[in-house]
């Protein structure tokens, strides 16, 4: 280890080993397998980093699990990993985030001696490391949900040495989470800390300065919602107290949306053959060991409605063209591109495509007659369905409302498509 580097540690946080798969893995199960088991590979892949980094400490700031998990096997999984830490003399510090309160298996784990678990009072963890003082800080979830910021109990920073935070925190606030411990990213900033090791939010960010703060973010992707690559972070603690950080991938998996545009083109075979040479350069641009991609068509094209009325044989033919490539699957074929304008501005159908491109246009409002006799549609639909998935068609009026003037301009759109796509040539 550099002598001008006494202290090393990698921060990682919302692990959620062996997640339920959610519904893309569901309908492959080839992918559900990778998917399925890609959590743990990748929690080994973090061990396995930490001994050869030969760091000092690995950080997991919250959510080792997923809800009300309740495999002892997973419990094992985890310790026998860290055990492989406890070899090598790296300490592990965690805290439990909402989703490990819920766990039945957190309070049942026995983990080594060099694995030090924060409970719900504030504390502080002091080492020595080549001269340089280190404390670490940390508070965990006592129950799933923390509607209060945590970071008033925290103890004050230790005077002479390196001040780092664990902590599980929503922060400002992200789009599609809840608010966990909020606190304001201008009082970490101010806390006298030098690093912030958080967890909570499953996208990645940085914010350097005096102190860093570090949402890692999720280190495998489940879901085309968490696209993008993922990682784990690395930091140097110098002896002068100054800090480096560094990013590390980590993800065997990435999920990512791939734009394709369509513009000028006018034949079948030539959007086919457009969409597999997209899909082989991402092959080529991402290093991960497997790529789950959503094609986006973009552009204008006059074979619109065909997409629209023959997406499903799309999709088959952008999977056909992944196995051909290997390690690539097709989430779904997203239709973003547009019409071009026809000539034929006259006649009942083009009429038709007039009023329906009116009402399928966001933000358009599908006339009240059409929306009073979908409302009662939703409503018959709702009473039939079981308890449990009656959320799927909004859980109040707002969620509703949305709900049904989507599916009143995806239903009017089909239509058209099929109407439009009765003229195409096969």
């Amino acid at each position: 280890m550099d002598p001008l580097v006494p202290y090393r540690f990698i921060h990682t946080a919302d692990l959620h080993l062996d997640s339920p798969l959610k519904s893309l893995a569901l309908r492959d199960p080839a992918l559900a397998d990778i998917i399925g088991n890609a959590s743990r590979t990748v929690f080994e892949r973090i061990i396995g980093l930490c001994l050869e980094e030969r760091v000092n400490a690995l950080l997991i700031a919250g959510d080792l699990y997923d809800g009300a998990q309740a495999s002892m096997k997973t419990a094992r999984f985890l310790a026998q990993q860290l055990r492989r830490l406890d070899a090598a003399g790296i300490e592990t510090f965690i805290i439990r985030g909402n989703h490990d309160a819920e766990s039945r298996i957190t309070g049942q784990l026995v983990l080594p001696p060099s694995v030090t678990v924060f409970g719900a009072q504030a504390s502080v963890e002091l080492r020595e490391a080549g001269g340089q003082r280190i404390a670490l800080h940390g508070i965990s979830f006592a129950k799933p949900h923390a509607p209060e910021s945590l970071l008033p109990r925290y103890k004050q920073p230790v005077a002479d040495a390196v001040n780092i935070g664990l902590m599980h925190t929503s922060l400002d606030g992200t789009e599609g989470h809840d608010l966990y411990a909020p606190c304001r990213l201008a009082e970490l900033q101010q806390s006298g800390f030098h690093y912030w090791a958080l967890g909570h939010i499953h996208a990645r960010a940085h914010h350097a300065g005096a102190v860093h703060i570090v949402m890692p973010g999720i280190p495998q992707g489940r879901d085309i919602g968490e696209a993008g690559g993922k990682s784990v972070t690395l930091v140097n603690v110098a002896d002068d107290g100054s800090l480096s950080v560094e990013e590390r991938s980590t993800s065997i998996a990435r999920f990512a949306r791939l734009d394709v545009p369509l513009d000028g083109m006018v034949d079948w075979p030539e959007i086919v053959a457009a969409l597999g040479a997209s899909l082989r350069a991402a092959r080529r641009a991402y290093g991960e060991d497997h790529l789950v991609l959503r094609p986006v068509l973009t552009g204008a094209t006059p074979l619109f409605w065909r997409l629209r009325r023959d997406q499903a044989l799309l999709r088959e033919e952008a999977m056909l063209t992944a196995e051909g490539i290997g390690s690539l699957w097709i989430d779904k074929v997203e239709l973003a591109c547009t019409d071009t304008p026809r000539p034929d501005t006259a006649g009942p159908l083009a009429e038709l495509s007039r009023q329906v491109a009116a009402m399928t246009t966001p933000p358009a409002i599908p006339p009240a007659a059409v929306m009073a006799e979908a409302d009662a549609v939703m409503d018959v639909l709702a009473k039939a369905l079981p308890r449990a998935l009656r959320g799927l068609l909004g859980d109040d009026p707002a969620a509703q409302a949305a709900i049904r003037d989507r599916l009143l301009q995806e239903g009017a759109a089909e239509v058209l498509a099929h109407l439009h796509g009765t003229g195409d040539a096969d």
